[in-house]
């Protein structure tokens, strides 16, 4: 059953304020999943991270190898169930796995995700049991490797728009499937193949399960892409030239292929998130011991303002893409307990309990891929013409972080998602929209106070903040949609605006809610420095959320209007008491100078 007895519903953080009791934190791993995380560390730092140059030159056959490694390690099977050959653990210990797994190279990292979560997760969802019984285990252990054949030339974002056709045969006993699939993950060595194609005319793909050394003369690859950044990761053309695939090897139902595909993404949208951050701690880290070592004028060029603001930034951001990501993985681990102690069976309550928090796992795949992205950007430039070298790891680790943006949804599709989902939620009532956009409407007619606060409790400000963030959201997204109604849609800029700002209110209350937890557990001085990580992740979301509320405003309101509800935007971003960001900077990134690594 769930532990946190107040836990939100998927969205939910916008119109209600969790408790740091609410929510789970790095911090909380357990002693077992701490040894997990060694493991995988382990194996990461003694077989992956000797051999990036060779990953770098494009050594499909290294993955493979090291991908069978992990499953040796049991790892691949993390999620499986024990009855299926795999472990059995939790949503928060597969995430860890993928965080740890996924650190030191993308190449690695693509293989991983691809296989463990939409290359097997449609199996676990919707396969029959039969289908369970005979693939499960050989992935698990990586005796069998699957891959995941969606997009195709001419269907990307829209993916039910896929030309993949599928016809009976006569004897009703096969399904011949003709089309072409492109950029499919793993296909260089893949066994499986998860494939969507058009049974006929209807309105929805159907998905199939597509064993290649079954697949006969019609199935065939194409040559290995040629690509910006991870560039061992196998992507080739898969082509189906009349495949006979058994009538058995329809996955779920037909017709039942595009919301297979859905589910599916939002598993690898939470867990691509997960895969970027260790990422950023070792981008960071090596960051920090280039700049203790790189002399210039005499001094290390950590000492130099202009280095430790970089420093402190991606310390932040890395503390913050934590935050988010654990605290969503418990969420989605308990509400599929929850599931199955309601008695349903474990597949369903895995598919409830993901689809539940459907925004944030987009939230979290748009926002920490950013700050991955961003991380790496200032590794090399930290780095200097040195960072341009493919002799040091930051000119590997801006490439591979590049496809993060792209993948499992660009982060644009992403961003859309987020509203569309929030309002598909409201209009079902399942979350009260109107209520809190119409007090904030009657707020702006009032006359603020003026009165200072007293903050002596921790995080007093910073809480009263983000309560007027969220109104800054409500302010203007509910404006658009009562002025807009269905059309809304067609206004992306200005959805994007809106979704921008519900991002960053995730991502800053979840770091706050993770050092107001530290300190509650450890005491205020243990948790000093993740309070002023906080302060500092504050600043910048209140300056993101003010450009992005502005640029929402001004596009669809004038006049009267518009005054009013700049006015409200000044208020609700207003500051009785601002941090010293410079101070705050300085004290971060003294901190990890220190200690030579990422240390929060």
């Amino acid at each position: 059953m769930s532990t946190q007895p107040n836990r939100l519903i998927g969205g939910e953080y916008l119109v209600k304020n969790a408790t740091y009791n609410d929510i789970f934190t790095y911090e909380d791993f357990s002693e077992e999943q701490r040894m997990i995380i060694e493991s995988a560390k382990e194996f990461i730092d003694k077989e992956v991270v000797p051999k990036k140059h060779q990953i770098e030159k494009k050594d499909y056959a290294l993955i493979e190898e090291l991908m069978r490694k992990i499953g040796e390690l049991g790892l691949l099977g993390i999620s499986i169930p024990e009855e299926y050959g795999g472990l059995g653990m939790g949503f928060v210990t597969t995430m860890l796995v993928c965080d740890y797994i996924s650190g030191a190279t993308g190449s690695l990292a693509t293989a991983f995700g691809a296989h463990t979560g939409i290359g097997t997760m449609p199996i676990l969802l919707y396969g029959t049991e039969e289908q369970k019984q005979k693939y499960l285990p050989k992935l698990a252990t990586g005796e069998w490797f699957s891959s995941y054949c969606l997009t195709e030339p001419e269907a990307g974002s829209d993916a039910n728009s896929g030309k993949t056709k599928a016809v009976l045969s006569e004897d009703g006993k096969e399904y011949i499937i003709t089309g072409q699939k492109m950029w499919i993950t793993n296909a260089g060595f893949a066994d499986i193949f998860i494939v969507f194609a058009r049974i006929d005319d209807d309105k929805n793909i159907t998905a199939f399960i597509v064993e290649k050394d079954k697949a006969g003369e019609g199935f065939s690859l194409g040559e290995e892409e040629d690509k910006l950044g991870i560039v061992s990761s196998s992507t080739r053309q898969v082509f189906f030239n009349e495949v006979r695939v058994p009538v058995e090897n329809l996955l779920g139902e037909r017709n039942g292929g595009f919301k297979i595909a859905m589910n599916a993404l939002n598993v690898g949208r939470i867990k691509l998130g997960a895969a970027c951050l260790d990422a950023q701690r070792r981008v960071l880290n090596n960051s920090l011991q280039y700049a203790s070592e790189r002399k210039q004028f005499n001094v290390s060029i950590n000492t130099f303002g202009a280095i430790q603001e970089k420093l402190a930034d991606m310390a932040v951001a890395t503390f913050t893409s934590e935050a988010g990501a654990y605290r969503a993985a418990k969420d989605i681990q308990d509400a599929i307990e929850d599931n199955i102690a309601k008695g349903m069976p474990h597949n369903e309550a895995e598919l409830k309990g993901i689809e539940e928090y459907a925004i944030e796992a987009s939230i979290l795949k748009v926002w920490i891929s950013e700050a991955a992205q961003k991380a790496s950007d200032e590794g090399i430039q930290i780095y200097g013409g040195m960072g341009y070298s493919k002799e040091m790891p930051m000119e590997a680790a801006w490439r591979d972080a590049r496809i993060s943006r792209i993948y499992e949804g660009t982060n644009e599709i992403n961003s859309l998602l987020c509203i569309s989902m929030l309002v598909k939620r409201a209009f079902q009532g399942r979350i009260d929209l109107m209520t809190p956009a119409m007090d904030v409407a009657n707020e702006l007619m009032s006359i603020p106070s003026f009165d200072i606060p007293d903050y002596t409790e921790l995080f007093a400000q910073e809480k009263e903040i983000i309560i007027n963030l969220k109104k800054a959201f409500f302010m203007v997204a509910g404006a658009a949609l009562q002025k807009f109604g269905a059309d809304l849609e067609k206004h992306q800029q200005l959805i994007l605006a809106a979704s921008r700002i519900m991002q960053e209110i995730y991502m800053v209350e979840s770091a706050m809610l993770r050092a107001e937890k530290i300190a509650a557990v450890k005491g205020n001085d243990v948790a000093a420095n993740a309070v002023k990580l906080v302060q500092l992740q504050l600043f910048k979301s209140v300056e993101i959320i003010k450009t992005e509320a502005t640029r929402g405003i001004v596009s669809f309101a004038e006049g009267d209007e518009q005054r009013m509800m700049l006015s409200g935007l000044r208020r609700f971003t207003r500051y009785n008491e601002y941090p010293n960001v410079v101070n705050l900077k300085n004290d971060i990134a003294q901190l990890i100078i220190e200690k030579n690594e990422y240390v929060y």
